[in-house]
């Protein structure tokens, strides 16, 4: 048996980067950092950032495009992918991201981007995978029943 499972809950970094592959499948980039505080060896609250790379696919790349900005507080959940290329020197270069099932933004839009947008009044979406795999979600605070 193996798991690969990982859950964050951070700041996004900066505002997601979305293309399409050849074959038109939405992929969206995004970085978030993740605090943690501790107290150092002086007896001091020290602060340390962990930054993660994201990506999303398909429908859940798109929704999270089109909803999150810089500085948004967002819970993501996924796997973990350490990806391998050469670069135009022949280097071999690795990066490790992760691969987005669930994306949730913790904190409500700010009010200029709610009050304008007709998706402020529209519930959440939850859409099921083709594959079987789990389904994508996206959901706001303002679309929660609390």
């Amino acid at each position: 048996m193996s798991l690969n499972k990982c859950m964050i809950i951070g700041n996004l970094g900066r505002d997601p980067e979305m293309r399409y592959t050849p074959n038109g499948q939405a992929v969206t980039q995004f970085t978030v950092a993740v605090n943690r505080n501790f107290k150092g060896q002086n007896g001091e609250w020290q602060e340390e950032t962990e930054w993660f790379r994201v990506v999303a696919w398909g429908p859940l790349a798109e929704r999270t495009a089109e909803y999150l900005r810089k500085g948004r507080k967002v819970y993501v959940e996924g796997r973990l992918q350490t990806r391998q290329w050469e670069d135009r020197a022949g280097q071999k270069r690795y990066t490790t991201e992760l691969v987005a099932q669930t994306v949730t933004a913790l904190d409500s839009r700010p009010r200029e981007e709610a009050e304008g947008s007709e998706a402020a009044s529209r519930p959440a979406r939850r859409e099921s995978a083709p594959s079987g795999e789990p389904a994508d979600t996206y959901t706001d605070l303002d679309d929660l029943p609390f």
